[in-house]
C-alpha cells in the first residue's frame, strides 16, 4: 500500500528503479551451514560457531531450461564449493566482510552471474538472546 504523502507515479518509480537488478531468474541455495571463526571476540576466534548463509545469484536460466543441458548454465554445486572457499578462507571481524568476500568470490568464478543478494546469519550470536538470530543481507550488482 503506498502511503497517502507520497504522489503514487514517484512511488512506482522509485520501486521500480531500486528493484530492477534483483528481478528474473535466479540460482538459489539456503541454509547452507558452516563452522567459523569469525567474530569480533576471542572466544569467537577460539571456539568458532555455526554460520547459515541464504544465496540467491542471479543468471539467465533461459538456456538451460530450454536445452536440459548442465553446460548451458552455473552449476549449483560450483556456486556452494565457492562460497564454503570463501567462507573458510579468512577469518573475518564482521560477518558484513564474510557476505563481501562471498560475492566477490561469485562474481570472480561466474561471468554468467550478474547480481547477488547473500544472508550470512549467525545463530549464536554473543547476544542475549533466548531465541533467534543476528544476520546481514547484502544485495550487490555485478560492477561494470
Amino acid at each position: 500500500m503506498v502511503p497517502n504523502n507520497i504522489a503514487q507515479p514517484y512511488f512506482r518509480q522509485m520501486s521500480t528503479t531500486m528493484t530492477q537488478p534483483f528481478t528474473g531468474d535466479r540460482i538459489i541455495l539456503n541454509d547452507l551451514g558452516f563452522y567459523g571463526y569469525h567474530g569480533l571476540f576471542n572466544e569467537e576466534a577460539k571456539l568458532g560457531q555455526r554460520f547459515l548463509i541464504d544465496l540467491q545469484c542471479g543468471v539467465d536460466l533461459s538456456g538451460p531450461a530450454q536445452t536440459d543441458t548442465i553446460g548451458a548454465t552455473v552449476s549449483y554445486a560450483d556456486i556452494y564449493d565457492v562460497v564454503k572457499s570463501a567462507f573458510e578462507t579468512e577469518r573475518m571481524h564482521l560477518i558484513e566482510a564474510v557476505g563481501q568476500n562471498i560475492i566477490q568470490a561469485l562474481f570472480a568464478a561466474f561471468s554468467d552471474i550478474t547480481w547477488v543478494i547473500v544472508r550470512v546469519r549467525k545463530p549464536e550470536a554473543p547476544i542475549a538472546m533466548v531465541r533467534g538470530e543476528a544476520a546481514i543481507e547484502l544485495h550487490r550488482v555485478r560492477p561494470a
